[in-house]
């Protein structure tokens, strides 16, 4: 159940964290306090990217269940999810530890100023995913902690230790980690999957592109210093905008598939209508901007990004309340 994320690597965790003060550090950069230890873990798992990837879990949980899902089965899948997000999150910190320093947007992150060990960090990060494997299995049902360790090893080894640092497609085919979480959320309560949850999964996978595009162009020499061939690193402005607006189209319309493939309301069809038309009309104003010749933070492609992200939750939010007006 993990990354987007990247909520894609990351994608989401924008904001620089302030520098810890020196007291709550050893000499070696270590955390000194219990409680500055336990932050600095906390930060392993980047909480910020896991509450995307609950957006999407939640909703379809919901869409299932055709009204409220369990109370009790909602806490375990989130619960179990968030550690199974948190398990790949921790490892991929493990292994993007030396580009992570050389950053702007990521070195402050625990292993780039040392606050943890690399052999702590990764200890944590397995141990996360062998516990969320195992609740999964105990008060969930199989298929739901396959998935999820799917999820984890697609992550962990297909994107961060093969495509990351070698493909400007890293985010395209990486993407399919942070859209397993529909799938889990869906076999979380029927114990199968259906069409509706691959169509759900559809949207995210089409999202997750010029979401985080449009963070790398904000943070392009950031990319370039770390030797990551992000699409704004190998390629010019505009051919990231068109592509991206591509994305962008196929995701509207992927959205609106959903409407009867789960037999949803019109409700959800407004909406998804809706949330589509504003969503492409900042897609169109960045590449209105790009031909007019605007360039770097000209462009303001971070409106694009903190749209995407509001999109998304609007999107599935629907999803979720649908059944409200059946």
């Amino acid at each position: 159940m993990t990354v987007l994320s990247n909520r894609l690597g990351g994608t989401t965790g924008v904001e620089l964290e302030a520098d810890p003060p020196a007291a709550l550090l050893t000499d070696d950069g270590q955390a000194r306090t219990l409680g500055a230890r336990i932050k600095a873990y906390v930060a392993l798992t980047k909480p910020r990217v896991i509450e995307l990837l609950l957006i999407t879990t939640l909703p379809v949980m919901f869409l299932a269940a055709k009204g409220v899902p369990d109370l009790g089965l909602v806490l375990f899948t989130l619960l179990w999810g968030t550690m199974s997000a948190g398990s790949a999150n921790a490892v991929n910190c493990f292994i993007d530890r030396d580009i992570d320093a050389k950053m702007r947007r990521t070195r402050r992150r625990p292993l780039a100023r040392h606050q943890v060990s690399p052999r702590a960090a990764l200890v944590f990060g397995v141990a996360l995913g062998v516990i969320s494997t195992a609740g999964f299995l105990l008060t969930v049902n199989t298929l739901a902690a396959a998935l999820s360790v799917g999820a984890i090893l697609f992550y962990v080894f297909v994107y961060s230790l093969l495509l990351k640092r070698r493909t400007k497609q890293n985010v395209v085919w990486g993407g399919i980690a942070g859209c397993m979480p529909v799938l889990i959320g869906w076999a979380a309560v029927t114990g199968s999957l259906a069409w509706a949850p691959f169509v759900l999964f559809g949207v995210v996978f089409l999202w997750t592109p010029p979401h985080t595009w449009t963070l790398a162009m904000r943070y392009r020499e950031d990319y370039a210093l770390a030797g990551i061939p992000m699409l704004p690193v190998v390629a010019g402005e505009k051919r990231v905008v068109v592509e991206s607006l591509v994305y962008t189209w196929a995701t509207v319309l992927c959205s609106l598939l959903l409407w009867p493939v789960a037999g949803l309301t019109p409700v959800y069809g407004a909406v998804a209508l809706l949330l589509g038309a504003v969503f492409l009309l900042e897609g169109h104003r960045l590449l209105a901007r790009v031909n007019r010749g605007l360039t770097g933070a000209l462009l303001r492609p971070m409106r694009f990004f903190h749209l995407s992200n509001s999109y998304l939750a609007l999107l599935f939010t629907a999803v979720a309340v649908d059944f409200l007006f059946q």
